[in-house]
Parts: structure tokens; C-alpha cells; sequence
């Protein structure tokens, strides 16, 4: 099922972030692009990295990630 229509986002390409350690709705938004656009997914979105996130994790939503950026020398 599609949960981000404006990126094209699925329900399958939120679980494989997760099992591959997204730790929060930030960084679910990098790798995949979900709720970038006009935010509609981002409850379900991160409802669903939640429940797909490995038991150890903390909840998406209480989680806070900044971005790396490096910098051209």
C-alpha cells in the first residue's frame, strides 16, 4: 500500500528502512522522501516505522536526528 503518494512511498519501503535502522521520522524522510512534500503521511508514516522498528529502539516520534552534512574541502 502506498502511504506517501507524493514520493511514492509503500508500506513495504518504510518496514525495509526500519529493519535496516532508520531510527526516526527525520531520517525516514531522507532515505525515502516520505513527508517531504505536503505531510499528509507523516502520522502514518511514523506509525508504521514504529511498529516495524526492532523491539531495542526507541519510537520514531520521540527520537530527534540531525542530518550529516560534510563539507567539499
Amino acid at each position: 500500500m502506498y502511504i506517501c503518494i507524493c514520493n511514492g512511498v509503500t508500506e513495504h519501503d518504510i518496514r525495509r528502512a526500519a529493519e535496516a535502522g532508520c531510527g526516526s521520522m527525520s531520517e525516514l524522510t531522507m532515505r525515502t522522501g516520505a513527508g517531504a512534500c505536503c505531510g499528509t503521511c507523516v502520522d502514518t508514516a511514523c506509525a508504521l516505522l514504529d511498529e516495524a522498528r526492532p523491539a531495542t529502539g526507541a519510537a520514531a516520534g520521540n527520537v530527534i536526528a540531525f542530518p550529516l552534512v560534510s563539507r567539499a574541502a
